[in-house]
């Protein structure tokens, strides 16, 4: 089925990141784009018109008022009769205008085409060429070399959005019922997001869920990704109140996906907690959540459950206890680190532990489902490898080890948090919470997959211990992270192009717990909306490194991934980074009410590499001239997006 590393040497000459014909990617993606802009060009003509055309023509006399006296001043000087000679040719402004047109298209090509990002080869010793994604960055022959190859034909491809992310209220076009959850509150507090963005329309998929289908069967992925609005279908976050048009909605998303042969895979919760909750008891922070939290997974299990037959409990832990209530960078915005971070911890597993116990109580024998945990991390190396693992303990192990290994936290947490808990004065008693015997056993093993968002490797190095220092989740880790230089950047500060981390990740979840089968529910690259339109090779190139280095992690490693959903769909809001970083496959226009999507290159690429079930030897290359025509049709989208701003 697929070829051993060693019979990708020489083969790749026919792999390229286009993956795609010319006349698809003009068509399908630049035609669309430039619509768009002369579509904006134009209103903002007729916006100016209609505030009043004197105004514009005082402004216009005006202006070439003051350029024809300077012209006529330039005109006197030595340079200006010079260039008033050399302009009188008549051919010249033609050159001129060409020569500018060829430096720009230069100027793309070089910036674009032959960076770091670009796929390439290097020549070896025995004269043989050697495919690598990153190649200037990362080119050692054991580890980064490309490999050619298909994966089991079983294999899940999806994407994957948010409630919070893409809905938005639903109030756009009517009343939807919702209510509030913690990030409605949190984005309307001047500075806690940039530019104080919001996702009160986000990509308004409540009222455009068709287009969404629509995009979706284009990708031609088996499943599709998306989150519960707790507030959306109880606006108080308890039973007391339904909103079945909330239910309805979800309902309508759920019967088209089916009828579009996609596999709805359902996460429970995806940080938006109902605001009523928080105001009533502190939200996470209390146990009463575990009695709410599973009140609402059984009302979704009882209303979906029978045409959804893949469940997640809860997204990413770490960065709901660490950006939520211990930096404070995310809603509800708590700086509390070291004691809440804990707290709101011990919540979130007994919670997950609690609903996963409900469906295999009540609902697994006649729904016939799954429900697993989508858990977070990077890739950490170091010189030292108990460094490395210290570092994954306390982020993905504080999680994982409880549910899939003894209902229990790691023991090196245990032990440094209890030491440091006495140091700061708080006698035998640690700033960990225990678990008791009854509720270790309730917790251990419950996951029927493990759920998995990667994106990034960091390095580490341990730290002197700081006896004065405040304590914190950071103090308990005591290491320092950091990144190559030369990694290929995003427009997240946080996230690096770092391919191989990917596949030894994979390998020591599989070493660790017990060779659990690995759902990769998570990963993707960001661009800035300034780059988005010309800069999509890098995604396709992200993408193609990550998706390799897990097929070597199925083939080469044994490793059991069932299947790989990329982020995003679409562009959205992406949390305190608001509209800034851009992770789609799709474009989304947040500057026009009606959100409008368009198809980028990625989108295209991923639909194939979807439909090949992988890296096959009949991608095309883009020629020399090809790229001309594809560099002029990034220049027209340039162009109308200069013009319409």
């Amino acid at each position: 089925m697929m070829k051993s590393e060693s019979e990708t040497v020489g083969s790749a000459v026919s792999v390229d990141t286009s993956a795609m014909s010319i006349k698809t990617r003009i068509t399908e993606v630049y035609l669309p784009m430039v619509k768009m802009r002369c579509s904006d060009l134009f209103e903002k003509m007729k916006e100016y018109y209609h505030k009043g055309l004197e105004r514009s023509k005082h402004a216009y006399s005006c202006t070439s008022t003051k350029i024809r006296l300077w012209w006529g001043d330039f005109q006197l000087t030595t340079t200006g009769r010079r260039l008033r000679r050399l302009t009188k040719s008549p051919n010249m402004l033609l050159r001129i205008g060409l020569i500018t047109l060829a430096l720009v298209i230069f100027y793309l090509w070089a910036s674009g085409s032959t960076n770091d990002h670009q796929m390439g080869y290097i020549v070896n010793a025995e004269n043989q060429q050697l495919s690598y994604v990153y190649p200037r960055v990362f080119n050692n022959p054991e580890r980064d070399l490309f490999m050619i190859g298909t994966f089991p034909e079983d294999f899940l491809w999806g994407v994957a959005t948010s409630s919070y992310q893409i809905e938005g209220s639903g109030d756009v076009h009517g009343f939807s019922g919702k209510g509030d959850s913690i990030w409605d509150t949190f984005t309307h507090r001047p500075g806690n997001v940039y530019n104080n963005e919001n996702g009160d329309i986000a990509c308004d998929s409540y009222n455009k869920w068709h287009e969404d289908i629509e995009m979706l069967e284009y990708l031609g992925v088996q499943v599709y990704r998306f989150s519960i609005s707790w507030p959306r279908i109880m606006p108080d976050g308890t039973l007391s109140v339904v909103n079945e048009a909330g239910i309805a909605y979800y309902n309508r998303l759920i019967n088209a996906l089916l009828e579009a042969g996609i596999t709805p895979v359902v996460t429970l919760y995806h940080w938006d907690l109902p605001q009523a909750l928080h105001d009533k008891y502190g939200g996470w922070m209390d146990e009463q959540i575990i009695r709410d939290f599973n009140s609402y997974a059984r009302l979704c299990f009882e209303r979906f459950g029978d045409r959804v037959k893949t469940w997640i409990t809860i997204n990413e832990p770490w960065v709901i206890t660490q950006l939520g209530y211990g930096s404070g960078a995310h809603a509800p915005g708590i700086a509390d680190d070291g004691f809440t971070t804990y707290i709101v911890a011990h919540n979130l597993i007994k919670a997950h532990a609690k609903v996963w116990h409900t469906y295999d109580d009540e609902f697994r024998h006649n729904q016939q489902g799954r429900i697993g945990i989508t858990l977070n991390s990077d890739w950490v190396e170091a010189a030292d490898p108990f460094v490395a693992n210290r570092m994954l303990q306390f982020s993905i192990g504080w999680f994982a080890h409880p549910i899939y290994v003894n209902g229990d936290y790691p023991e090196v947490m245990k032990t440094v948090i209890l030491e440091k808990s006495r140091i700061q004065g708080m006698n035998d008693s640690s700033r960990l919470p225990e678990f008791t015997s009854v509720e270790s056993e309730f917790i251990r093993g419950t996951s029927d997959f493990f759920g998995l968002n990667h994106y990034t490797t960091v390095y580490a190095t341990e730290m002197p211990d700081d006896a004065d220092a405040t304590p914190g989740w950071e103090q308990d880790v005591n290491l320092d992270k950091w990144y190559r230089h030369n990694w290929p950047g995003s427009a997240s500060p946080w996230l690096k192009a770092v391919p191989w981390g990917m596949r030894r990740m994979l390998e020591w979840i599989k070493m660790e717990y017990n060779d659990p089968k690995i759902f990769i529910t998570e990963n993707g690259y960001s661009t800035s909306d300034a780059n988005e339109l010309i800069n999509d090779q890098n995604r396709m190139n992200y993408i193609m490194a990550y998706v390799d280095e897990v097929l070597k992690a199925i083939e080469l490693d044994q490793v059991n991934v069932i299947g790989y959903c990329a982020w995003s769909l679409m562009d959205n809001f992406e949390w305190a980074a608001g509209y800034s970083e851009r992770f789609g496959l799709y474009y989304v226009d947040f500057n026009d009410e009606d959100r409008p999507r368009y198809k980028k290159e990625s989108a295209i690429f991923y639909s194939q590499l979807v439909h090949n079930n992988g890296f096959v030897n009949s991608l095309s290359v883009v020629t020399s001239s090809s790229i001309f025509v594809l560099l002029t049709a990034q220049l027209a989208v340039i162009m109308s997006t200069c013009l319409c701003r």
